[in-house]
């Protein structure tokens, strides 16, 4: 309710008056109106707002308006409702519950990795990394709660362990990640921190030469037809450890000699090769025939480990370790060598950079560039040639018969002299010779 009355700031009382007897106070504690005759001083009008909010609170306000013509003070008073109603009939913004890490956990892992079909092996990467890194440090903290000094120190407490720059990065990564998803999903209003990942050197990939290709390859052989087997698809086709072990017969074909990789196998989740592309290739001579003489009819797949069932990354690594064993070479386990070794001996042979990449199946250019190196034998053998190089230039100084140079300067010196009044353009090696050209008698 709104009222509108004149602003007395002033009373002149007549001689008598009642009001002057019973005081100023309320008419409650007896106070009485004033006499005929007294006149009033006023001053604007006066606001008398009687308002009760939605929640049932009463609001009582009495304010001089701050205009002068009651048809202002009216306007302003409607106006003065409706921003009580506005600010204290509003619901009290509730403070948002930010979750903690742990608590945001299994949601992230439900709407990013799951719901963005990630490889197994990534989300089992993930897992790893929250469960070794993340939630010990940071699980019990708010998600906005961890700034710029916990990642720090934490980012401190990793290097000190000894772990290796691109370790730490993927450890960082994860939680970078899990912030962001956090800010889209309006879990968060914005990055509490920014994370600066460390510097890490691309280093040279390890792999067999020829000769320890050549002595793997015979030493598998000697073991196990299917360790030879096993060996040969790594250094001969470049497949992944995943993509030799979900690599089926019909995806051999042994009469045009090419093999068509389009799946990949990680404990048990069959999914597409890294990247989500497969690939066709061709068979050297020897996978192809340790294909041929490997045919079997226990299941659909290639390799098959003792029992008919598939042989997970663990019967691989023994597998590697008995047949590096028997060559002499340091008994790692490691598979993924001999991708680098089929990379690296294409590299060698003089194979361009984009085959390199489509028959590896590499996304990225930058990724075949690693594997374009020599082998310290190679290099060798470059810096050998240095030691040819001609150390007598002389004119008359006899030329070496397989030196190119040599060759060069001796036809230069038996070539056949130009015709007088022609002259030889170049150092007269030429296959042609053009005449000078006439100067205009006219000009």
């Amino acid at each position: 309710m709104v009222k509108i009355r004149p602003y007395v700031v002033a009373v002149n009382h007549v001689p008598g008056c009642p009001r002057l007897e019973s005081g100023q106070g309320g008419r409650k504690l007896g106070r009485k109106r004033c006499a005929p005759g007294c006149e009033r001083v006023t001053d604007g009008w006066e606001v008398d707002l009687a308002l009760r909010l939605p929640d049932g609170t009463p609001i009582r306000e009495r304010v001089k308006a701050p205009v002068s013509a009651k048809s202002a003070a009216l306007r302003w008073a409607q106006e003065r409702e409706g921003q009580i109603l506005a600010q204290k009939g509003r619901k009290p913004r509730q403070a948002r519950l930010v979750p903690t890490l742990a608590e945001f956990k299994p949601r992230f892992i439900e709407g990013h990795v799951k719901a963005n079909r990630l490889k197994p092996s990534t989300a089992e990467a993930y897992e790893s990394v929250f469960r070794t890194h993340l939630e010990p440090v940071f699980g019990s903290l708010r998600l906005d709660a961890i700034g710029d000094e916990l990642v720090q120190r934490f980012k401190g407490e990793l290097v000190g362990d000894e772990m290796a720059n691109k370790s730490i990065n993927n450890v960082l990564t994860a939680l970078s990640v899990m912030l962001k998803r956090a800010v889209e999903w309006k879990v968060i209003d914005a990055l509490p921190c920014r994370i600066r990942l460390l510097k890490w050197e691309l280093a040279d990939v390890p792999f067999y030469d020829f000769a320890e290709y050549r002595y793997l390859v015979e030493a598998a052989a000697a073991v196990d037809p299917r360790i030879e087997l096993l060996v040969l698809l790594g250094g001969d086709a470049g497949l992944r450890r995943g993509e030799a072990i979900g690599l089926e017969w019909t995806d051999v074909d042994l009469r045009r000699r090419t093999m068509h990789v389009q799946r990949s196998s990680w404990n048990g989740h069959v999914t597409l090769p890294k990247g989500g592309r497969s690939r066709r290739l061709p068979l050297t001579e020897r996978l192809a025939e340790a294909l041929r003489a490997h045919r079997h009819l226990k299941g659909p797949r290639v390799l098959y480990y003792d029992g008919g069932a598939s042989p997970t990354n663990k019967e691989i690594r023994m597998w590697m370790q008995r047949a590096q064993r028997r060559a002499v070479l340091p008994a790692t386990g490691a598979y993924h060598i001999l991708r680098h070794t089929f990379c690296s001996h294409l590299a060698m042979q003089g194979a361009t950079a984009k085959a390199i990449q489509e028959l590896a199946g590499h996304q990225d250019l930058t990724t075949t560039q690693r594997y374009m190196h020599l082998s310290p034998a190679h290099k060798d053998a470059a810096i050998r040639l240095l030691d040819r190089r001609p150390v007598d230039d002389r004119e008359d100084a006899p030329a070496p018969a397989d030196d190119n140079i040599g060759r060069f300067k001796t036809a230069a010196s038996n070539a056949t002299p130009a015709p007088s009044g022609v002259k030889t353009v170049g150092d007269g090696l030429e296959t042609s010779l053009r005449p000078e050209p006439e100067s205009n008698p006219s000009v």
